[in-house]
């Protein structure tokens, strides 16, 4: 039975954000659909967690960036309970990241800049999907995108005022390594004193 730790949990960074850019970087490469792929958990009105996938747009020392309609079932347990939880998990390479922390609106410049590099009908889809909301058919969301077809030709499409980004600014952030036996490796980072100070520790599997 082995147990060498590995080359991550033997010499860890002092920011746990490089060693997620690094299992991220690792993810690009063998997983074969959406490595930035994570469940994002809220909390509902009645104190029930809520849990859905989403996309990772962004991360760095300032935490982890998704964008949504700030209307939706997500938005508005946000805007009640601005706490989230995060989870990767990339099955190819027996890694999982977690991640808990605060959730505040990304600003309306950064949101602009994103929401033009989206591809023209996922654009247009922002504003004809009243998401969360009950829908009577999928015949009344076609219509919705075929009028915002007609609207917009040869314009570019603005982003809607209630479709935005948040940013989670970690507290703890964990890195599980699987292991033989499920003896597996479990990395925790905590944050310090100062908000670019971290405890590192370990968790028993």
């Amino acid at each position: 039975m082995d147990f060498t730790p590995s080359p991550d949990s033997a010499n860890p960074p002092d920011c746990p954000f490089a060693l997620f850019a690094d299992w991220l970087a690792m993810a690009e490469k063998t997983e074969p659909i959406i490595a930035n792929a994570m469940v994002l958990a809220t909390v509902d009105a009645d104190g029930q967690p809520n849990a859905r996938m989403m996309l990772l747009k962004g991360a760095d020392v300032n935490g982890f960036v998704f964008y949504t309609n700030f209307e939706s079932q997500k938005g508005l347990e946000l805007a009640a309970h601005p706490a989230a939880a995060l989870c990767f998990h990339w099955k190819s390479l027996q890694k999982q990241v977690r991640a808990r922390g605060r959730v505040s609106p990304i600003d309306k410049a950064q949101a602009d800049a994103y929401f033009a590099t989206r591809e023209r009908g996922s654009q247009l889809s922002a504003w004809a999907s009243q998401q969360s909301r009950p829908l009577a058919d999928r015949k009344a969301l076609a219509k919705s995108m075929a009028a915002l077809e007609a609207k917009y030709k040869g314009q570019p499409i603005p982003r809607p005022p209630y479709w935005s980004g948040y940013r989670l600014v970690p507290h703890s952030i964990e890195f599980w390594q699987g292991g033989d036996d499920r003896l597996h490796e479990r990395l925790a980072y905590r944050r310090g004193q100062g908000d670019d100070m971290w405890e590192i520790g370990f968790l028993y599997p």
